[in-house]
């Protein structure tokens, strides 16, 4: 895992909050809005990554319709960044969401060949400073990353979903992360470079770079930047936040 470069490259960060809260058992309500402690958990992750003075921008992704409350949660919560954050309409899907995300660089900030887009789920609010970082360092030097961890169990693959097809061998297999971050005009090449056929197989970013055989360089994610998806991540996270 390696790291490094040039740090007068622009340099933007995009939340990624479009999910819904349907695991978390509220479909009316999108995860990132629940509390956690006295802020909503898009708050906590928002305000880590504009405490870093690299982002020109912080790109806060979510559904058009609630782009009014995250303003007003954002003016509430940490109106010292207000200047420094960019409310964004996000797409259909992921990946549409991270194209809006380059389309509003390039059509509002400054933005060359080598400027990068570092990409993370609003709904990992425990990232840390030092993930964030290697991230920036990572994508200036190497073009394109993904934060991961090592897997821990036994990963099982199943074909029809009833018996083991597959077990590959856990020592060469990791658990992705984000964030997971890009020079924006590659990433702006190769995906508008993907068929159809390519597009439905999109689970991440870092695919659309594997699709066209480009190096995606490993960055040491942590167990505690973990994904608040269920009911149960929710207590887990109260748990850290007491930290």
């Amino acid at each position: 895992m390696s790291v490094g470069g040039n740090a007068g490259t622009n340099a933007y960060a995009a939340i990624l909050a479009g999910g819904s809260g349907a695991r978390m058992g509220n479909p009316e309500k999108p995860k990132q809005f629940f509390m956690l402690g006295e802020k909503p958990i898009l708050i906590h992750t928002v305000e880590k990554f504009c405490a870093f003075p690299d982002f020109q921008k912080v790109l806060v992704m979510c559904p058009q319709v609630w782009l009014q409350q995250t303003q007003d949660l954002i003016r509430r919560h940490c109106p010292q960044y207000e200047d420094r954050i960019a409310l964004v309409a996000g797409g259909a899907e992921r990946n549409d969401t991270v194209m809006n995300a380059i389309a509003y660089v390039e059509q509002n900030c400054p933005a060359d060949n080598d400027t990068i887009l570092v990409t993370h789920d609003a709904v990992r609010p425990f990232v840390s400073h030092r993930i964030i970082r290697d991230n920036i360092a990572a994508a200036r030097e190497h073009g394109a990353c993904d934060t991961v961890v090592p897997a821990t169990d036994t990963i099982v693959e199943s074909m029809d979903g009833r018996a083991i097809s597959a077990i590959p061998n856990r020592s060469v297999l990791y658990q992705g992360q984000t964030p997971q971050s890009f020079n924006l005009h590659k990433l702006k090449e190769l995906t508008s470079s993907l068929t159809d056929e390519e597009r439905a197989t999109l689970t991440d970013a870092c695919k659309i770079f594997v699709l066209r055989g480009e190096r995606v360089v490993l960055v040491e994610g942590d167990v505690a930047n973990m994904k608040i998806t269920y009911p149960q991540d929710m207590r887990v996270a109260t748990s850290l936040m007491g930290k």
